[in-house]
């Protein structure tokens, strides 16, 4: 994983950068100390004898009255004919200092000087050189250090052939096949392999081969790292994770040396398990499609097979890899003695989604009126991950409401949330838009009433949420393994419900209904080629499920039936969606009453959920016990606060008529409750759970 600090443009210089700008000063510094200080100069410009310097004692026109000496620099204060006193400074060679110093102490026996002072030198060069050595020797040890860390993470340029896997040590993996929930049968599967790394013994005294390798395959989100990691922690061994894309890299070789180095890792520390998420990567066929293979990545497949065939049987290192994409990998990685058992880790039913939203609600304080059953069976074909990010978002807009438990309602609108997307309340909608919009829904909800007995409606709402104007809500009443004709047939009606109610009560059609068009047709298109069940070529398919993946990898496919048949197959396609789209109509034509109370009930409150969808539906329409209903909360509303408001008329001062009637002209207009909207919503004035 790459750091903001590494990108191009991030105003941070990248981790050698800082070490070259160090060792650039430090050789900087040793050579300015050098010229500067080498030769003692300290500023001195002019140099000078030793003859030179004693001149200025020695003569007698000058008046000499104290010596300096520091170090090699020699500083004389003189008067000239009883003038003014003067100072001239002058640098002597080093071998000269001794003398001098005799020279001085005769002088001043003599009384040619007064006094003299002498400074031993301060080696600022040495101090500096010494300073600047000491500098590069810790600048060596720190890119020692930088190099090695580098090298055991795998950064380093001298290392991009090393193990980049994250090891886990058998201490730290605490995930175990109990904080799985569901997925039995893959529990089982892999049990197998748990009880090879904890007592191989029983099974080589058996002459039996345990599979080298396991492949996860299965949709997104349904555990398969989950379950990996589950076996290395029941079995008590290291893990190792890495993913595919690790073992790709733009120097030519390295993929084949990361893996070489990864499986001689685990080797050391068996019995172990080695993980590769997202195989797919480096495990696609080799040459399919157009412009052939890319040669690292192959080299590194090629690397993989080798290392899987080269596994001793004594050797207790279980490969595990998981992938969405099964079809797209090589077949050499799929052979017995390579990945030779395959386990397919399902979506869960609902018996499993209640025991995964089990695990995910501990720690939220869900209402004791929160039935996690019902929320299991709402949910179908949500996986373990989307079943946590619906109790998460549930737990987020609980919060945002400022409740203290998650009722039904947050953990409704949380799953209408995560399907369809928020809901964009701030949006206007004009009348024309809201009444298009409630009979569109409204004949998508009362088809699927009328037609399906294993389906049941959820909600019917006229809101824009995500890309849909508007959407219908429903859910089974059990999971189904199969789906029969007539099942599908009512799955188009209830697509083309929209189509036809906007046809009868409004007179026209709009381009809402195009993504229900396209799912019709794509039903009717699978009944007739895929199911069989076509009427004139009853009991036949056409066409293959295996269809290629890669660019140009069915060109030289030829359709396995004639034009003629392509033809017939179209119009048994369009007949029936005709006659699908006649039923749908008819139902509409005598569920009129319905359509329309359903209809004005979403343009009054642009949401109706299930249990007032029922009640609508079982008056014919009829919403006269609704509203009267909706009055009746909002009188009762109003008598809760009506004895606060007589005791605060008690204590208020009597007014005037003037000043009664000014202050009635002043009072901003309130609702009959008193309540805001939000308010209305929370005591089920909008939703009706």
């Amino acid at each position: 994983m790459s750091e903001n600090h590494n990108r191009p443009g991030s105003g941070r210089p990248k981790p050698g950068m800082g070490l070259l700008f160090y060792g650039v000063l430090f050789v900087i510094l040793i050579v300015f100390s050098t010229m500067m200080f080498g030769n003692q100069t300290f500023g001195v410009k002019e140099q000078a004898t030793l003859s030179e310097v004693l001149a200025y004692i020695e003569d007698d026109s000058y008046s000499v009255s104290e010596v300096e000496v520091k170090g090699t620099t020699v500083t004389i204060v003189y008067t000239e004919g009883g003038g003014k006193e003067q100072y001239v400074t002058r640098s002597i060679p080093y071998e000269y200092v001794d003398d001098l110093m005799d020279k001085l102490e005769v002088y001043k026996s003599r009384g040619l000087i007064e006094k003299y002072d002498y400074t031993e030198p301060f080696d600022w060069a040495a101090l500096i050189n010494i300073i600047s050595i000491v500098g590069l020797v810790v600048l060596i040890v720190i890119v020692f250090f930088n190099f090695n860390k580098q090298s055991k993470e795998g950064n380093s340029v001298f290392s991009f052939g090393s193990n980049r896997a994250k090891l886990t040590s058998a201490d730290d993996v605490n995930v175990k096949f109990k904080d799985v929930a569901g997925s039995i049968e893959e529990k089982e599967e892999l049990s197998e392999i748990v009880d090879f790394l904890k007592d191989p013994a029983k099974y080589t005294k058996m002459g039996a081969k345990i599979p080298k390798g396991v492949l996860l395959h299965g949709v997104p989100g349904t555990g398969k790292t989950l379950l990996a990691r589950a076996v290395a922690g029941e079995a008590g061994v290291p893990f190792f994770y890495i993913s595919g894309s690790d073992f790709v890299e733009m120097l030519v070789g390295a993929g084949a040396a990361r893996v070489r180095s990864l499986f001689s890792d685990a080797k050391k520390l068996a019995p172990s398990v080695i993980f590769i998420d997202e195989i797919d990567a480096v495990g696609r066929k080799r040459g399919a499609g157009l412009g052939g293979g890319n040669d690292e990545r192959e080299q590194t497949l090629n690397q993989i097979l080798v290392e899987m065939d080269g596994f001793d049987v004594k050797t207790n290192v279980i490969v595990i890899a998981a992938t969405n994409r099964p079809d797209v990998l090589d077949p050499a990685l799929l052979r017995p003695g390579r990945f030779d058992r395959q386990v397919m880790v399902n979506e869960p039913d609902v018996d499993e989604r209640e025991a995964i939203l089990k695990i995910h609600s501990k720690g939220k304080p869900l209402r004791k009126d929160v039935d996690l059953r019902e929320i299991a069976l709402s949910t179908v074909g949500f996986t373990g991950a989307d079943l946590a990010n619906l109790l998460n978002e549930s737990a987020l807009l609980a919060a945002r409401r400022n409740k203290k438990q998650i009722t039904p309602l947050e953990i409704s609108d949380a799953t209408f949330r995560v399907m369809m997307g928020p809901e964009k309340n701030s949006k206007k909608l004009s009348d024309k838009v809201k009444k298009l919009t409630a009979y569109h829904e409204a004949g998508h909800a009362v088809v699927l009433k009328a037609t399906s007995d294993i389906q049941k409606v959820d909600r019917v709402t006229i809101i824009p949420s995500g890309r849909a104007g508007g959407f219908t809500a429903y859910k089974p009443v059990e999971d189904l393994d199969f789906i029969t004709e007539k099942m599908m047939l009512d799955q188009i009606k209830m697509s083309l419900g929209g189509r036809a109610a906007e046809e009868l009560f409004l007179g026209e059609v709009s381009t809402g209904a195009a993504s229900d068009l396209q799912n019709c047709n794509r039903i009717a298109t699978n009944m007739i080629k895929r199911y069989g069940f076509s009427r004139k070529y009853r009991n036949m398919v056409f066409g293959d499920d295996n269809e290629e993946v890669f660019v140009g990898g069915s060109f030289g496919r030829v359709q396995s039936y004639s034009d003629e048949t392509a033809a017939e197959i179209d119009k048994e396609i369009q007949a029936i969606i005709d006659e699908c789209y006649e039923e749908t109509k008819n139902i509409l034509m005598e569920k009129r009453n319905i359509v329309e109370g359903l209809a004005e009930r979403l343009i009054e409150k642009l949401k109706v959920d299930a249990p007032e969808f029922e009640e609508i539906y079982d008056s014919d329409g009829d919403l006269t016990a609704i509203r009267a209903r909706d009055q009746k909360m909002i009188e009762d509303s109003a008598k809760e606060e009506a004895p606060e408001d007589s005791k605060k008329s008690e204590e208020a001062p009597v007014k005037t008529e003037e000043e009664t009637s000014a202050s009635q002209d002043e009072a901003p207009d309130k609702a009959p409750s008193g309540e805001t909207s939000e308010e209305q919503k929370e005591k089920g004035l909008f939703d009706f759970d």
